[in-house]
């Protein structure tokens, strides 16, 4: 295990037990397919929707305590993007979500090894990985187009992506959440490969940005039907 392994192994274990009772005691939590994640180990990218600040505690807390595919690691912007968003800008980007697992995508290069130069040596190391392939949380509760690097990274890496849908958040409150208004829900769906995908439409073919951009939103059209 790699040493920056251990903060947000001993982050997403201290918070497992107290995530747990509180979204399944006030949000009814309920988790689905898990018999889909059988058999598999760690490296996994999850690729899931995105509706609310909340989502990146549900892979953690969904899975069990001596889950494999722990510690989850994650995508997010880089510091400089979050600088005018208030009291955001002391915990997002910086060595609070490095503690957590989550480094920053660099964006505007137009270079997807160069983009996820992180993240590809997360999951080459054996570290999962939580994407959400919108890029940004959505502004209507429906899912947005997706952007190529979930694509790229299972191309480059080998890992499944595992389909992932989050319930019950869109537009979420803690008074909602207290008073126990919403069902909140996790589903994960069958394993998806990139491989698979490439070696039936373009044999031996190099991929271009448009086919990880395509195979993307593929991704995310299994999530919506979950």
């Amino acid at each position: 295990m790699k040493p920056y392994f251990l903060p947000p192994l001993i982050l997403q274990k201290i918070i497992w037990i107290p995530t747990n009772i509180l979204l399944r005691s006030f949000g009814h939590l309920e988790v689905k397919g898990m018999e889909n994640l059988k058999g598999l180990k760690a490296p996994a990218i999850f690729a899931c929707n995105h509706s609310s600040e909340m989502d990146p505690f549900f892979v953690p807390a969904s899975l069990s305590f001596f889950s494999p595919f722990s510690p989850i690691f994650y995508t997010s912007r880089e510091s400089k993007f979050y600088v005018n968003s208030g009291w955001r800008k002391y915990f997002y980007g910086g060595t609070f979500f490095k503690a957590w697992g989550s480094y920053p995508v660099h964006v505007g290069l137009h270079d997807y090894e160069k983009s996820l130069a992180h993240h590809i040596d997360i999951i080459r190391a054996r570290g999962s990985l939580c994407i959400f392939p919108e890029g940004r949380t959505t502004p209507d509760g429906n899912i947005q187009p997706a952007k190529g690097g979930v694509s790229y990274l299972a191309y480059i890496t080998g890992a499944p992506i595992i389909p992932t849908r989050i319930g019950g958040v869109f537009r979420f409150s803690c008074k909602d959440f207290l008073l126990g208004r919403r069902h909140l829900s996790i589903t994960y769906g069958k394993p998806m490969r990139f491989a698979d995908h490439l070696n039936t439409s373009q044999p031996n073919a190099t991929p271009s940005m448009d086919d990880f951009k395509t195979y993307a939103n593929t991704v995310m059209v299994e999530v919506g039907k979950l």
